[in-house]
């Protein structure tokens, strides 16, 4: 006879503080990556280009996963179907030129941070949402400044970057603001 053991799932605040300091490593991998190979578009920097949202996508999906509160999964759905869709946007704007990618990226950042910005109130109770709301609303201005900045002659991918690595650290305090949350729900 064979038995399996369940393991109990992980407190919402652990599982969303483990998945934000994922979230923070790979914007940091790939904010320095973008960097290295943004000013063109290329094999390298295409690829990148539609990994971002693609990962954003997969977190969202995880985030479902440890959730399953009615109240966050509908925003969360969203976000998952809105980076997807992003990710098929950026990958045929990648054949119109930079320009493109960053008005693509821009109306990705104002939708997906105007999201962000609802799940995190929703969770404020949780603990840890104040970088969150901050991160979202930040996120509606800089869509907006990409759209600007695509009308610009010599713009690069390499802008991305910076927004990548600001969210990171965001996702980085909300994390270690969530590590105390956790302790508590252990």
């Amino acid at each position: 006879m064979t038995t399996t053991a369940v393991l109990p799932a992980a407190p919402p605040a652990a599982s969303l503080r483990n998945l934000y300091y994922v979230r923070f490593g790979f914007a940091i991998v790939w904010a320095s990556l973008m960097v290295v190979v943004g000013k063109s578009i290329g094999p390298v920097s295409a690829t990148l280009i539609v990994l971002y949202p693609l990962f954003d996508a997969a977190a969202a999906v995880v985030d479902l996963r440890s959730s399953r509160t009615a109240r966050l999964t509908a925003g969360l759905y969203f976000n998952t179907a809105l980076s997807l869709l992003t990710a098929v946007g950026l990958a045929v704007a990648l054949t119109s030129g930079i320009p493109g990618v960053l008005r693509v990226w821009g109306v990705w950042a104002i939708t997906a941070g105007l999201v962000q910005l609802v799940v995190a109130i929703r969770r404020y109770r949780l603990g840890g949402q104040w970088p969150m709301i901050l991160s979202g609303g930040i996120s509606v201005f800089a869509g907006a400044n990409f759209i600007r900045e695509s009308a610009a002659p010599d713009g690069t991918l390499a802008t991305v970057a910076g927004y990548a690595v600001l969210g990171g650290i965001f996702f980085l305090i909300s994390a270690l603001r969530l590590h105390s949350v956790a302790k508590k729900g252990n």
